[in-house]
């Protein structure tokens, strides 16, 4: 349904009958028809409401088009709520440019071509006839430009407050709509936010018998594991004290083969159906949180916005569980937090890019950020990935829109050099594919629980009775990346990953549940990454599966809340027993009420074996083995091991920009030939040309490889042929990652005598 908004005004027109004047009023994101345009609701903290967006890729996109009646004949002032987006950092053009179409003719002021904040832009004056009139937002650039509202009114007075609150009373009244909401029913479970963790929250607590109600502001589950941000789950599942934990996040979780990948590899439709099959879900999409009501130091309920229609809902219930990632619901209510405003994780805006048969323009994009083709890692395999990043230094919630906008600005900028600067010889048929519009944010805040999670902890693989949730992640901190952070350093849009491998990879470290409940709200849950953990082991128990798998943990323990009418505290003092036997039990064992005997699935899945954390043991393999972990390196390198099949812990990678070098020394036992071994886990963003330089006695032998292809040699090495070395000398193996077209890997070195 969407919003027509309408106000009468008494007002004395000189030497006439004294006559009403009209306002009318019209939210964009109630139009009825959307066309191309989208409804962006993740800064609604920030600019007041949610609005449209027109996210074309450089394309205009189709009308926005709705119906409005006008309530008499008259010369109506026409105001736009828009903003021109790039005017706060004095970028050339207007990128954001759209006009009103009144009845298929366009007003003739062009709109979101001013002011660096949301304002009410003057449209002029038109004349209209009483009834109904046509309207529609037409784009003009395919560049993001946006709409709030519109507003006709034929009082030449008055001017539209800019307060821009969906729930300010002047908009209510102007609405016609309810000042109170509308009570949507009481739940014993209410879960604010619907990505991993809370979907998996929900899911959770219907099937152990709660009545649960679902909120999410988007149209789709999944959050940054949607269609809409694409960043695919990571985190291991179904491992460590409790391997039955991570049975429903899989029933829902993607299946992407790369970050960022298809729509149709987020499978949000399936997301929707697991939830749908619970009968004791109700979920409630395009539904935002605007506040709390509470009862000394309990939440009492959750008034909601529909994004859409307007109507504002009132969710009453005996639990809530916060898992938004920016914590809303425990900052509205006065929960203890953290919140880190300087040198934090940042936003990503992923995105692709294809070639087509043919050539296809671009148009010139001043306003974007001025890139040359080495101010930015080539986009390899048609892809931007997650270290499209920004926003380090800059407020995690105030500055969330500006976050997007520069990202934005990066990712236009970086294909503008692509194809109309240096790059365009070879990217003639380059086309856009997807940019995310919506950010994937990593950290803003914590809201603190009985226990505080911290690295030391993780590292010293300190023991809690109530651990529970395995993090398998490594302790993942990003930062810029400084070869890219030269031309903005204000800003870095390019991040750099700094991998911990402190954790145990295979069975993971288990999470205390005391950190998944709030300290100074008596009914308040938390999962997903506002979960109650310093910044550092924020690294690793921020990734979707292990999200999902608190979400997990805090559904049963609502069950257990409302079985003994107790709180998420007193499950720890009093029934920590009884939660670790749910934890047991597999993720589709189901009872009818909190009250009700359990039905365990009778075919629940295996639980699987897992390997030791460990990779292959360089000692058990023959000849001379250097690890990397041995290696002498230079430049910049990550390190990983999630790619199975390493030697000893792990491995490092290097891009091909980074200016890196790896380099393995050894000496023999005796003069003769020997066969060198090269180790690596093949991955389709290696490098298929790894440049290796093998120093022997005759010379230095250059040799390109393959990392991309499977090695032939157990357990993961390549030949690099035979070579003579002598005795009392230090020989070498190099690896180097310039010149390379992909990801360069270093794991280890193997040297056998040859046959």
């Amino acid at each position: 349904m969407h919003r027509i908004w309408k106000y009468i005004l008494p007002v004395l027109i000189t030497g006439m009958i004294p006559l009403p004047a009209a306002t009318v009023l019209v939210e964009a994101e109630s139009f009825k028809s959307l066309g191309g345009w989208v409804v962006d609701t993740q800064f609604i903290e920030i600019m007041g409401s949610p609005y449209l967006m027109a996210h074309g890729l450089g394309k205009p996109v189709k009308d926005a088009e709705t119906k409005v009646s006008i309530p008499q004949k008259g010369t109506y002032h026409v105001w736009v709520r828009t903003k021109d987006w790039v005017a706060r950092w004095n970028a050339p053009g207007t990128p954001g440019k759209f006009q009103l179409l009144i009845n298929g003719q366009p007003l003739q002021v062009v709109f979101g071509t001013e002011g660096a904040d949301w304002h009410w832009q003057a449209g002029g004056t038109i004349s209209l006839p009483q009834g109904e009139i046509k309207l529609a937002l037409h784009d003009l650039t395919g560049f993001n430009g946006r709409c709030d509202a519109i507003i006709f009114s034929n009082d030449p007075e008055w001017r539209p407050p800019e307060d821009s609150n969906p729930a300010a009373a002047w908009r209510r009244s102007l609405a016609g709509l309810q000042e109170k909401p509308r009570d949507v029913g009481e739940f014993d479970l209410v879960v604010v936010g619907g990505g991993y963790a809370g979907t998996a929250a929900a899911i959770s607590a219907a099937r152990m018998g709660c009545k649960v109600a679902l909120i999410q502001n988007r149209p789709v589950l999944g959050g940054n594991g949607s269609s809409e941000i694409r960043v695919w789950a990571q985190g291991k599942t179904r491992r460590g004290l409790f391997p039955r934990l991570g049975e429903i996040v899989e029933e829902f979780m993607d299946q992407a083969k790369s970050s960022p990948g298809t729509a149709e590899e987020f499978a949000d439709d399936r997301k929707e159906a697991v939830v749908h099959a619970e009968k004791n879900i109700h979920l409630f999409l395009n539904t935002h949180v605007l506040s709390v009501e509470k009862a000394g130091k309990q939440i009492r309920a959750v008034v909601a916005l529909d994004v859409r229609s307007g109507e504002l809902k009132r969710f009453t219930g005996r639990l809530f569980a916060d898992c938004t990632g920016h914590g809303t619901v425990g900052r509205m209510a006065g929960a203890d937090h953290t919140l880190r405003e300087t040198d934090h994780l940042g936003m990503s805006n992923m995105w692709r890019w294809r070639t087509n048969n043919n050539a296809t323009p671009f148009p010139e994009v001043p306003w974007a950020l001025d890139l040359s083709m080495g101010d930015f890692p080539y986009p390899r395999n048609g892809r931007g990935e997650w270290f499209w990043e920004t926003g380090f230094n800059r407020h995690p919630l105030r500055d969330l829109e500006y976050m997007r906008d520069w990202n934005l600005r990066a990712v236009f900028g970086a294909f503008n050099a692509m194809k109309n600067k240096e790059g365009r010889d070879a990217h003639a048929n380059a086309e856009l594919e997807w940019v995310a519009y919506i950010g994937g944010t990593r950290e803003s805040v914590q809201l603190l629980g009985d226990v505080i999670l911290t690295r030391d902890d993780i590292v010293e693989k300190r023991p809690f009775p109530d651990g529970c949730v395995p993090t398998t992640w490594d302790i993942d901190l990003h930062y810029p990346r400084e070869e890219y952070a030269k031309k903005y350093p204000q800003d870095p849009f390019i991040s750099r990953a700094v991998f911990d491998q402190s954790v145990d990879r295979e069975h993971g470290y288990p999470v205390p549940y005391r950190c998944f409940y709030s300290r100074n709200l008596e009914n308040l849950f938390m999962a997903g990454r506002n979960v109650s953990v310093t910044h550092e082991a924020l690294g690793t128990v921020r990734v979707m599966k292990t999200g999902g798998m608190m979400g997990e943990v805090i559904g049963k323990a609502a069950s257990i809340c409302l079985r003994h009418d107790c709180t998420p505290r007193d499950v720890y003092d009093r029934y920590l027993t009884e939660l670790k036997t749910l934890c047991h039990l597999p993720g589709g064992t189901r009872r009818e009420t909190v009250h009700a005997p359990l039905q365990i699935p009778p075919n629940p899945p295996p639980i699987p074996t897992i390997a030791s954390a460990e990779g292959v043991d360089p000692k058990s393999l023959p000849g001379i083995v250097i690890d990397d972990t041995q290696a002498k390196f230079t430049g910049t390198w990550g390190e990983k091991g999630n790619l199975k099949g390493f030697i000893g812990r792990g491995y490092r990678y290097a891009t091909p920009t980074s200016k890196a070098s790896a380099r393995f020394e050894f000496q023999v036992p005796k003069d003769g030939q020997y066969e060198v071994r090269l180790a690596h886990q093949p991955h389709e963003n290696r490098a298929r040309n790894t440049p290796v330089t093998v120093f022997c006695a005759d010379g230095e032998k250059q040799i390109e490889v393959n990392q991309q292809a499977s090695p032939p040699l157990p357990p993961t090495f390549v030949s690099l042929g035979i070579f003579r070395f002598t005795t009392g000398k230090v020989w070498a193996v190099e690896i180097r990652s310039a010149g390379a077209n992909g990801y360069v890997h270093a794991d280890a070195v193997q040297i056998l005598p040859a046959p």
